[in-house]
């Protein structure tokens, strides 16, 4: 896979979330989009190894065939949790207001202690890795939300890269190596669709002097033509302007 240049060393970041056999032809359908627009497959997908305890990737060839093949065309893999589902979610204070008004009852990873915050990432590690053959690009917790025990976790795992909702920084040692809000859609509700097209409008506009752009698309998108419409015009828009990236080049290891 190669990189374009663009001006001044900007970089365009492209993720497909929720990659699980769950959502196989959505996957199929963004990922055709995006190497469209891209240019080629110059992006990242985020792999769910169970989603919501009923898609497992253990056991299931056909998909693994499918992972190891988008690896090998230079794709890059995230673990994106284990369930995306919020199996204990917060009764109260800050941790309780993300789970309700961030994510639809997925953010895994928002009340996990550290100990079952380990367990969950070096499963999911160990189980893509052996797909795979090769070491996983990172770890982004599913709606991009973390405690306090999964930071932890992350940090000594010691995974190359992690991504929140505003920034990428290395967990082992909490360099932030680019910042500025992630472009992404919403299909859940209507609200959420009209908020999430005015946001990614909004991005157009303020955002292309940012040196890092980072957008992330989801299966669901692919049912709400508006969203399409606005994937499309947010990609042209910086494909103009910003080369398509791999995350590694954060790291300076852009060949890896």
């Amino acid at each position: 896979m190669t990189e374009r240049s663009a001006p001044s060393g900007k970089r365009l970041l492209v993720s497909i979330h929720d990659v699980s056999p769950r959502f196989e032809a959505q996957i199929d359908a963004l990922a055709e989009r995006l190497t469209r627009h891209l240019g080629g497959p110059n992006f990242a997908m985020l792999v769910i190894p169970d989603h919501w305890r009923g898609a497992p990737i253990a056991g299931n060839a056909a998909f693994q065939n499918r992972l190891r093949g988008w690896a090998d065309m230079g794709i890059e893999m995230f673990l994106h949790g284990w369930s995306h589902k919020d199996e204990k979610p917060a009764t109260h204070g800050m941790a309780s207001f993300k789970g309700k008004h961030m994510t639809a009852g997925e953010g895994e990873f928002l009340n996990m202690p550290y100990t079952d915050a380990m367990a969950r990432m070096q499963e999911g590690r160990d189980l893509l890795e052996d797909v795979l053959g090769r070491p996983v690009a990172g770890f982004i917790a599913p709606a991009w939300l973390y405690g306090e025990g999964a930071l932890a976790a992350a940090r000594d795992m010691g995974f190359a890269l992690a991504e929140d909702h505003m920034k990428v920084w290395r967990p082992e040692t909490d360099e932030v190596l680019a910042k500025g809000p992630v472009i992404t859609w919403a299909s859940r509700s209507p609200n959420r669709i009209r908020s999430s097209l005015f946001a990614a409008g909004l991005g157009r506009l303020a955002l292309p002097v940012t040196r890092t752009i980072r957008v992330a698309v989801h299966p669901g998108d692919t049912t709400v033509p508006a969203l399409l419409d606005s994937i499309d015009a947010t990609l042209a828009k910086f494909t103009r302007s910003h080369a398509p990236a791999r995350y590694a080049s954060l790291t300076g290891d852009a060949g890896a």
